[in-house]
């Protein structure tokens, strides 16, 4: 093992970019480079129930319930709220005004709402009725607009309350409201009152239609829904803020941070029962259950990497979490598979039915990591 001597001020007093939160977040992007088609892969090779009820956690539920695939998102979102304090709070440390700040970030929201429309439908002319405008990266961008915003100009515990504000008042909005014809608190895909309102304020489609129809009834990522997603930015931006200022022992900041992500855990389940686990709504207890589990995540991360100062492990995953937005965006521009096919086609044949296939799915994953690595060593990052 690579145990390291930590250093104690730094660990005491973080102004410098965390090693464990782009280790994470590689992490996190590792599962949709195409290391949930492994798990897939497997399953299909062993017909081991052990690998089948592990593939199944690497889908998504039809509506309501909760896979390990639904956290990748969230994870990512809060994230994005831990390295705030370390970016804009550090821009703001020296001296830079928070309405300077306050440009940047309307600045990065468009952008990733930007790339969110070109991602879902690429460069070509089409009628407005025919685009996609919501978006994964657009629900980013809009959440940590607002995330960000609440921090540069609210204190710490009004940023807490409008935590709790977002996610109750949705909860309310949802259970005494409905779509027309509905019955109140209805929360079924054309029922519910946040797709109602996507259908009544996006322009263009969203990405689920009616049965049998062309007609629009649903987006994962609609308008409405992110309103607790910008929750899901807040806790984020909370954790940074413990992780840079609290003077507590690095050990015990780690402890903490599981403990409440265990406390978030036992409020979700309660709360799942009357608002349903539901990463298309993003429910309100779904914001707390993959808050728990990301605050889980984070103290683990933090403290085996950090702390421990075990850090040769996490390299895999650091080079691509120091590129995550450039590996997404070019998952859907750029055609792995092709490569993949013409460099390492040849073993798959050799290895033959089933398990060319799973050759296939790591290789698919060694590309995009290599690519990765060959920026990382040129030091050419994607900043938006």
């Amino acid at each position: 093992m690579d145990q390291a001597v930590p250093n104690q001020s730094v660990l005491n007093n973080i102004s410098t970019r965390l090693y464990s939160l782009d280790a994470l977040r590689g992490f996190d992007m590792f599962w949709i480079m195409g290391a949930d088609e492994i798990m897939q892969e497997m399953a299909h090779a062993t017909h081991s129930p052990f690998w089948n009820a592990l593939a199944l956690q690497f889908t998504h539920p039809d509506w309501n319930g909760f896979h390990l695939y639904d956290l990748i998102f969230p994870l990512f979102l809060f994230m994005a709220g831990v390295s705030t304090p370390f970016s804009i709070g550090r821009e703001l440390e020296k001296g830079k005004s928070r309405e300077q700040m306050l440009l940047r970030v309307i600045k990065r929201a468009l952008i990733l709402v930007a790339l969110g429309v070109f991602i879902n439908n690429g460069i070509k002319i089409e009628p407005i009725a025919q685009i996609r405008f919501a978006s994964v990266l657009g629900r980013i961008g809009i959440a940590y607009l607002f995330a960000n915003i609440i921090y540069l100009y609210a204190k710490e515990w009004i940023q807490i309350a409008w935590f709790w504000f977002f996610i109750v008042g949705y909860y309310l909005l949802l259970k005494f409201t409905s779509a027309p014809g509905f019955h109140m608190g209805d929360l079924t895909p054309q029922g519910n009152f946040a797709s109602y309102m996507d259908r009544v304020i996006l322009p263009g489609r969203l990405y689920v239609p009616y049965p049998g129809t062309k007609i629009s009834m649903h987006d994962p990522e609609g308008l409405f829904s992110t309103i607790p997603a910008i929750s899901t930015g807040l806790l984020g931006i909370l954790t940074g803020t413990f992780l840079k200022k609290s003077a507590l022992k690095p050990a015990l900041k780690a402890l903490r941070l599981a403990l409440i992500g265990l406390v978030f855990l036992i409020l979700a389940k309660i709360w799942s029962y009357d608002f349903p686990l539901n990463k298309n709504l993003w429910s309100s207890s779904f914001v707390l259950h993959v808050g728990g589990l990301s605050l889980l995540l984070m103290a683990v991360f933090y403290y085996i990497i950090d702390v421990l100062g075990y850090k040769k492990w996490a390299f895999f995953f650091r080079v691509i979490g120091m590129n995550s937005i450039l590996i997404y965006i070019a998952g859907h521009i750029i055609k792995w598979s092709y490569t993949n096919d013409s460099l390492f086609g040849w073993i798959a044949i050799l290895a033959g039915k089933p398990w060319g296939a799973v050759i296939m799915a790591i290789t698919y994953v060694l590309i995009k990591w290599l690519f990765l690595y060959y920026l990382y060593n040129k030091k050419t990052f994607l900043k938006v």
